[in-house]
């Protein structure tokens, strides 16, 4: 796999593991509001991450050095 992949996914885990590591409280508070949302909500809300996950990768590909 591309290099630049692997490094985009060890940012997105560097950032997924700041909000545990410096608000615990905040954050299981978030995560149990979470589970009360309806799966519609949660499904509209995961497309639209990987809509515009998919929208910056293909930006900074055709102009970037990526």
């Amino acid at each position: 796999m591309n290099t630049s992949i692997w490094m985009a996914l060890a940012l997105v885990l560097v950032l997924e593991g700041l909000g545990p590591m410096f608000m615990p409280r905040a954050w299981r508070r978030l995560i149990q509001t979470m589970t009360q949302l309806p799966d519609r909500l949660l499904h509209r809300f995961g497309g639209g991450l990987v809509v515009a996950g998919v929208v910056i990768y293909c930006m900074l590909s055709m102009h970037g050095n990526i």
